[in-house]
């Protein structure tokens, strides 16, 4: 019993000090509850702002059109003979080509018989005026004195013979025209849209032959955002103005195979607001769109979807900063002694990437650029400046060349 007492009371009195002490760390006393460390300065990154150039740069977006489009059709009735090898879909053709040729066998004759009946007209007016002078001579000679009568001088029968010539004559023309018109001649040097007649088939008049579009140029339909009218100088043509050659710069971009860059012009502004967009519609212009080039880019697609960027006006002296750094649209954050500090600002213009800020920043001020979530005013910040983090580079070395300076 005294064994068995020995071990008990050892091992309960270091069971107490083990639960006692696991209190005490548990719970510690107050003064040591109530003691935190300051708390650390939350590192951002920051830009400092400056004051600078920036070239307004609008973005559209458009499809490709042909400027100039026409469905040519048979004006003659008959079988079709011949077809350019090149009147086939997508297909180029040059000014003067013939395209398609129609049986013109029909129309030769015609031709013949309206040249035999102007030579037959011409023969009959050549007797009327003989058979004229002789009645003059034969009224002389019976000692008649003056002018001698219509009739005598047989005037009706010679303008008869007269107008039977000139009628001849415009028979002839028109077999000749019909004849010409066998002949299917391209008008202007261009690519075919859609075939619509082959060989064999029998063609009348208003038959469509093909639809065809020049080449020279392409057109695409910009729309302009009402409140980006101001930041362009538009192509507008007066009625008392003589309109001067002035262009925009512009460009497109293609994405249909690969990333394709076109340089192109706004070379004319529409006289009415669209309708269903209620905007306004500028029309940028590219030369010489479907040849290779030096680079062998893609050729540009009628009706293909492309995006334009337009060079708009450089304003100077202006505040830029990144959409990122902006937070619902109305506030931005910047260090001041070490503290964030909320800022409101007035965005007066605004792409997907950039805004030029109207109030609320000014030079040397400290942006942040690190994305916050929900912080207040007041937080102490440490500022990490990265000037390759620029709020926005100075746009006025752009590749466009045009604009107007404000």
């Amino acid at each position: 019993m005294k064994k068995i007492t020995k071990i008990i009371i050892p091992v309960t009195i270091f069971g107490v000090l083990l639960t006692l002490a696991i209190l005490i760390r548990a719970n510690p006393p107050e003064s040591s509850r109530r003691f935190t460390p300051p708390p650390q300065a939350m590192v951002v990154d920051a830009a400092q702002v400056h004051l600078q150039d920036y070239r307004i740069l609008l973005e559209s977006y458009g499809s490709v059109q042909p400027r100039t489009k026409t469905t040519l059709t048979a004006q003659v009735s008959g079988q079709v003979v011949y077809v350019n090898p090149n009147i086939r879909d997508g297909g180029f053709f040059n000014k003067g080509d013939v395209l398609v040729s129609i049986d013109p066998r029909d129309y030769e004759a015609n031709v013949r018989i309206a040249q035999a009946g102007l030579m037959d007209a011409r023969q009959t007016l050549a007797d009327a005026s003989a058979r004229s002078e002789l009645a003059r001579e034969d009224w002389s000679s019976l000692g008649n004195e003056g002018e001698p009568p219509e009739l005598v001088l047989r005037l009706p029968q010679l303008e008869a013979a007269r107008a039977g010539v000139i009628s001849a004559e415009a028979t002839l023309q028109k077999a000749e025209l019909e004849l010409e018109r066998t002949r299917i001649i391209a008008p202007f040097a261009g690519r075919v849209l859609q075939q619509g007649a082959d060989i064999g088939q029998v063609v009348s008049p208003n038959s469509e032959i093909a639809t065809i579009y020049a080449t020279d140029y392409v057109e695409v339909r910009l729309p302009i955002r009402n409140r980006d009218l101001k930041y362009v100088s538009l192509p507008e043509r007066y009625r008392d103005v003589k309109s001067a050659d002035f262009k925009v710069d512009a460009q497109i971009i293609s994405d249909l195979v690969g990333r394709t860059v076109w340089d192109a012009r706004l070379v004319r502004t529409e006289g009415a607001i669209d309708q269903s967009a209620r905007q306004l519609h500028v029309i940028a212009q590219i030369s010489d769109p479907f040849s290779k080039g030096v680079d062998g880019r893609p050729q540009l697609k009628i009706g293909q979807y492309v995006t334009a960027m337009m060079a708009g006006h450089v304003l100077e002296d202006v505040v830029v900063i990144p959409n990122s750094a902006i937070y619902q649209g109305s506030y931005v954050y910047v260090v001041e002694n070490d503290v964030l500090q909320r800022r409101n600002v007035e965005i007066t213009w605004q792409n997907d990437h950039h805004a030029i800020i109207e109030t609320g920043l000014g030079e040397g001020d400290i942006l942040v650029t690190t994305p916050l979530g929900q912080v207040t005013s007041g937080v102490r910040v440490s500022a990490v400046l990265d000037e390759s983090l620029s709020v926005a580079k100075d746009t006025s070395r752009d590749v466009f060349a045009g604009g107007e300076r404000l």
